[in-house]
């Protein structure tokens, strides 16, 4: 119970800072809001991703993609934050659909 508090509380601070964002981003009018809100959902999503990806991959020594050898982590690194992106793209686990949500939702109430 008290690990869904604290996601909880971590999806509304980064909607509520990446709405923040989404408003002071004025750009050339090409985007919609709409559009904006879900590229930084699918971003926050990702984000989330590649932290328990790195974890998944901390204990895997020579056996894994990379082999083993003191640039191994960096590399790793990358390869998990692609990783990521790739799964966030392809739809991810849902929280890159809740956070849009949540913008959205934000953003109705905030124009009011």
């Amino acid at each position: 119970m008290a690990a869904s508090l604290g996601f909880d509380v971590q999806i509304k601070a980064a909607t509520a800072a990446a709405t923040a964002k989404l408003n002071a981003t004025s750009g050339n009018g090409t985007q919609s809001f709409s559009d904006r809100a879900h590229k930084q959902a699918v971003d926050f999503e990702a984000t989330y991703l590649n932290s328990m990806f790195e974890h998944m991959f901390t204990d895997i020594k020579g056996d894994g993609p990379l082999g083993a050898g003191p640039g191994v982590g960096v590399w790793r690194s990358f390869l998990t934050n692609e990783y990521a992106k790739s799964f966030a793209k392809a739809g991810g686990i849902g929280i890159a659909s809740q956070v849009y949500k949540s913008l959205m939702a934000h953003q109705e109430a905030h124009a009011k």
